[in-house]
């Protein structure tokens, strides 16, 4: 590949970016090595970005970070973000997969609202539920699923401001059964509502996370129990993991290397 080839000069320039991002003040030295280019060439890089407002130089040590300006281009951005058309095509690519209802719901609060549903494009029983509604945390898939995701402080918090009663006889009322529910959560990487908010319905739900790590959206699929055995559970689940996955990075979020 030529020198001068633009495709490689961006790619070079994003490396050093993301270089400086992951690894903090570097020396010239270091940014030439981990380049695998001279010094010369990854200085008058480094110059265009210190020009450009992008990268500085400390004149005490030498070495180069960043700005904050690549932060105030990522603000601009976000503030035009609206999650729901980018998590309604995933919403829907659930369904086709399932042929199940499928929900979008956001926390406000201690309480979450359902503010988006896929009705089942194969079945003629439809949900009670409706974009709008309001519900507790504890006693739903979608909640347990945000729940998993706070420490263990805030959990306490949200359910000593949550007015606590058994919607059916399955709801969990008791404040350590949820911990043991909701560490079954995190190990497994999606939720369920076995019948706990409404008789007769079962989901299989998982949280998003957007591009600063928080979880304050999640997702359902739900169906009458005659549909949702625990092998179907099983079968879903898979389905749910990926969505949850790729909403997630399409949101900004990068899940942590293993």
């Amino acid at each position: 590949m030529p020198e001068n080839n633009p495709i490689q000069s961006a790619e070079r320039i994003f490396h050093v970016l993301e270089f400086l991002a992951e690894s903090g003040p570097t020396s010239l030295t270091e940014l030439s090595e981990e380049l695998r280019l001279s010094k010369s060439t990854t200085h008058r890089m480094l110059l265009s970005l210190c020009m450009m407002g992008y990268v500085r130089k400390d004149d005490v040590s030498g070495k180069y970070e960043l700005t904050f300006k690549l932060l105030e281009i990522a603000g601009r951005v976000l503030e035009r973000v609206d999650i729901l058309p980018i998590a309604h095509r995933y919403l829907e690519q659930l369904m086709r997969q399932t042929h199940e209802t499928v929900h979008f719901v956001q926390r406000d609060g201690n309480s979450l609202v359902y503010v988006d549903k896929v009705e089942s494009d194969a079945n003629s029983i439809r949900m009670v539920s409706r974009i709008g509604l309001r519900l507790p945390m504890f006693c739903t898939g979608v909640g347990k699923a945000m729940l998993a995701e706070m420490p263990l402080n805030q959990v306490e918090e949200i359910w000593n401001h949550s007015s606590i009663r058994a919607y059916t006889q399955h709801t969990i009322t008791n404040l350590d059964q949820l911990l043991l529910e909701l560490e079954w959560i995190r190990s497994h990487g999606y939720a369920l509502d076995n019948e706990e908010n409404e008789l007769g319905v079962r989901c299989i739900a998982a949280c998003v996370h957007d591009f600063s790590g928080k979880a304050n959206n999640a997702f359902s699929v739900s169906a009458p129990i005659s549909r949702m055995s625990d092998d179907r559970i099983r079968e879903l689940s898979a389905f749910v993991l990926n969505t949850k996955k790729e909403l997630s990075r399409e949101l900004g979020y990068r899940f942590p290397s293993r």
